[in-house]
């Protein structure tokens, strides 16, 4: 019972480590890391550090295996936890690059999203009319009343349905978004059953080249023209939403989105929702409403990505220890002679921990590697915000990387420190009398 019990407390004391080191901002790491090197290069026992490090490494070849085994499960771990946080990463680039500042949403009181929300047909033209809003060439507000219904259509990977958004646009809907770029075809005509396609969404789903036609809502809608966006519109089908409102009988709108006027423009907006009692609405910037649409899911992809990462962790720690631990009692006579020479205990701690940092480095250096060289760009879907499918591309960024690293690290930190404690502890005469 003693025993179990104090294996349970030294498993704790290595994950509260590695779990401190980890926490640690960039520049507490530059400076340990600055601090070490300090110590290794102008001190009598640093120097010692370095040789005895010197012939440690230079002995990795014969240890090949071992080391493999430290090098392989530490990219292992870093690989899977970059490439899970870049998918979060990307997502939420995704929607960040959907709105901006300069444009406003505006959905009945309350609703959190589209698919919740109601402006009926009497409202939008009272929206328009607001201050705050610019006005085009032609004096008209840039104002798009819009709507969004949910269609199902096959997945080019396995032919299964998804959920894709088809979203009804004003007139105005293409000068409220200027990032929209006609890259194949036409734009829909308004008052027909014509569609123009996301890129994201061509990619990814069946039977939406330009020319084809689609059965949704027991008619025939034809694909004339593909636009890219480069956000979560890419994922998108767009028609006029005078003709998509009454193909699945809805009578009112979900949203309006607006193009603000000037730098005063979304205030002017809300105090004059708030001032007229005939609209119950609420107004947010569409960077502000995008952004919140990818909290959720962004959160649980950290939560479930840093989980999947620790319990890895956790073995590449193990892995790591018997690796070391092996390698300490398989160069008990070389510790030993160090020993004799005149190598104290911090030297030859030092010397086994940065053999242990050094392995862990190149595995965190070959998983940060693998994941930009095999998930970086990648496409994939999820559901979104409005229940239905957003395309977006895993984004393995230099944050994300350092991360890795900085697990890697922790681990070779966590995993070298009790070998190389038992190093420095090694009675001289016993060490060469075992050997």
């Amino acid at each position: 019972m003693k025993r179990f019990f104090s294996g349970l407390l030294t498993v704790l004391a290595l994950v509260v480590l590695l779990a401190i080191w980890i926490m640690l901002p960039w520049f507490a790491v530059l400076a340990v890391v600055a601090a070490i090197a300090l110590w290794l290069l102008l001190t009598r026992s640093g120097r010692l550090a370095r040789e005895a490090t010197r012939i440690g490494i230079a002995g990795l070849p014969q240890r090949w295996g071992a080391s493999s085994v430290i090098v392989i499960g530490i990219a292992g771990v870093v690989g899977v936890l970059v490439a899970m946080l870049a998918m979060g990463e990307g997502f939420k680039a995704t929607l960040d690059k959907t709105g901006d500042d300069g444009t406003a949403i505006i959905l009945r009181a309350g609703s959190q999203a589209e698919t919740n929300s109601v402006i009926t047909r009497d409202q939008a033209p009272l929206v328009s009319s607001l201050p705050g809003i610019a006005r085009g060439p032609d004096g008209k507000a840039l104002a798009s009343p819009e709507l969004s219904q949910v269609v199902n259509l096959p997945t080019k990977a396995d032919g299964t349905d998804a959920n894709v958004q088809f979203r009804g646009v004003g007139p105005a809907g293409w000068a409220i978004r200027p990032q929209l770029k006609l890259v194949e075809g036409r734009k829909f005509n308004p008052g027909l059953r014509e569609i123009v396609i996301g890129k994201g969404a061509q990619r990814q789903f069946r039977g939406l080249e330009v020319g084809q036609q689609l059965k949704l809502a027991t008619q025939m809608w034809t694909v004339v023209g593909v636009f890219e966006a480069k956000d979560s519109h890419d994922s998108e089908l767009w028609t006029d939403a005078d003709v998509l409102g009454p193909a699945y009988q809805r009578n009112a709108f979900q949203s309006v989105t607006v193009k603000l006027a000037g730098k005063n423009g979304f205030q002017q907006l809300k105090a004059a929702l708030a001032a007229d009692p005939r609209l119950k609405l609420d107004v947010d910037t569409t960077r502000n409403y995008y952004g919140k649409q990818s909290e959720g899911l962004t959160k649980l992809i950290k939560i479930l990505g840093t989980v999947i990462g620790a319990i890895m962790a956790i073995g590449a720690v193990f892995g790591a220890l018997n690796s070391m631990y092996a390698a300490v009692a398989g160069r008990a006579r070389e510790i030993a002679t160090l020993r004799a020479l005149g190598f104290r205990g911090l030297p030859v701690v030092t010397a086994v921990m940065l053999e242990t940092m050094l392995l862990a480095l190149l595995g965190g250096l070959l998983g940060a590697a693998i994941a930009w060289g095999v998930f970086n760009g990648y496409t994939v879907s999820t559901l979104g915000q409005n229940f239905s499918q957003v395309v977006f591309q895993f984004k393995v960024s230099p944050a994300l990387a350092w991360t890795g690293l900085k697990w890697a690290l922790g681990i070779g930190l966590v995993g070298g420190l009790f070998p190389a404690l038992r190093a420095a502890r090694l009675p001289v005469t016993e060490a060469l009398r075992s050997a």
